[in-house]
C-alpha cells in the first residue's frame, strides 16, 4: 500500500512483486554491462555498491515470498505445491550465491564467476514466477484478494532481512 495525500491506494501483490523484479533486472542489467575487471575513470568500481544494492533488494524479496507470497500459491493456485517448490528451490540457490558474492570484493578472481552466476540464475527465476507462477495466481485470487496479499507484503518488507540467510530453512 502506498498512500498518496492522505488516501490509501491499494496495490495489487503482484504488481508490488513486478516492482522489485523491475529493480533486481535494472540491477542485473546494470552489473551485466561492466566490462570484466573494469574500472571506471576516477577510479573505484561501481560493481560493489551495485551488488550491495541487488543483496538488498532480492533478500528483502525472497523473505516477503517466503513468509506470505509461497504458503498461498501452496493453497490455491492449480499445481501450487509444484510451482512453489520450484521457485523456492531456485530462491535457496540464489540466496547461497548472493551470499558468497557479498563475501567477494570486486578485486577477487571468484568474483566475476559468482556475478556471472548469480546473473544468470536471477533471470531464469524472476522468468519463471512471472511466467509459470503469476498467471496461476492472477487466475485463484480475486482482485480483493491480491490487494489484501500486496498489503501483507508491502508491510513485511519494512522489517524484512537485508542480507541472504541460506542456513535458514525457507518456510513462513
Amino acid at each position: 500500500m502506498t498512500e498518496v495525500s492522505g488516501a490509501i491506494d491499494a496495490v495489487d501483490a503482484i504488481e508490488l512483486l513486478e516492482r522489485d523484479h523491475d529493480e533486481i533486472r535494472r540491477l542485473l542489467d546494470l552489473l551485466a554491462d561492466q566490462p570484466l575487471g573494469a574500472v571506471p575513470l576516477g577510479g573505484g568500481d561501481l560493481r560493489g555498491p551495485a551488488v550491495d544494492r541487488l543483496v538488498m533488494c532480492q533478500s528483502k524479496h525472497e523473505a516477503i515470498e517466503e513468509r506470505y507470497f509461497w504458503p498461498l500459491v501452496r493453497r490455491r493456485v492449480e499445481d501450487g505445491a509444484r510451482l512453489a517448490t520450484r521457485a523456492v528451490g531456485q530462491e535457496l540457490e540464489l540466496k547461497h550465491e548472493l551470499n558468497l558474492l557479498s563475501s567477494l570484493s570486486p578485486a577477487d578472481p571468484e568474483f566475476e564467476l559468482a556475478l556471472r552466476q548469480l546473473i544468470t540464475a536471477s533471470r531464469q527465476h524472476l522468468d519463471y514466477e512471472e511466467r509459470h507462477v503469476w498467471p496461476g495466481v492472477r487466475l485463484a485470487l480475486s482482485e480483493q484478494e491480491r490487494e489484501e496479499l500486496g498489503a501483507q507484503l508491502g508491510q513485511a518488507r519494512k522489517p524484512a532481512p537485508t542480507r541472504p540467510h541460506p542456513r535458514v530453512p525457507p518456510a513462513p
